[in-house]
């Protein structure tokens, strides 16, 4: 199964490791590990996952407060999001247009 990020996702993850790291060092690089470990769930287990929509939806990181916002498109996992639970959890539907949520 491929892993493909949307834009705005890829950017959001790339920031929470930079933010994570100027916390502590080596945070960012622990907190990119559960992602990449939280994807490989996913992947492994693509229909488990909390459903957000029809098509969407969302696992859980184990050690921060994050959640990977994915579909299944044929043989790819899209990442949609790589968001902090916390923050504006529907932004999300943003990225996407509606007939794709």
């Amino acid at each position: 199964m491929n892993v493909d990020f949307l834009d705005p996702a890829e950017a959001e993850f790339v920031d929470a490791i930079a933010y994570y790291n100027t916390q502590s060092e080596g945070l960012g690089y622990d907190f990119a590990a559960e992602v990449k470990r939280t994807i490989g769930r996913i992947v492994q287990y693509s229909d488990a996952w909390a459903s957000l929509s029809q098509r969407t939806r969302r696992c859980r990181t184990n050690r921060f407060p994050y959640g990977v916002v994915y579909q299944v498109r044929g043989d790819t996992i899209l990442i949609v999001a790589v968001m902090h639970l916390h923050k504006h959890p529907g932004s999300w539907k943003s990225r996407l247009e509606p007939r794709d949520i």
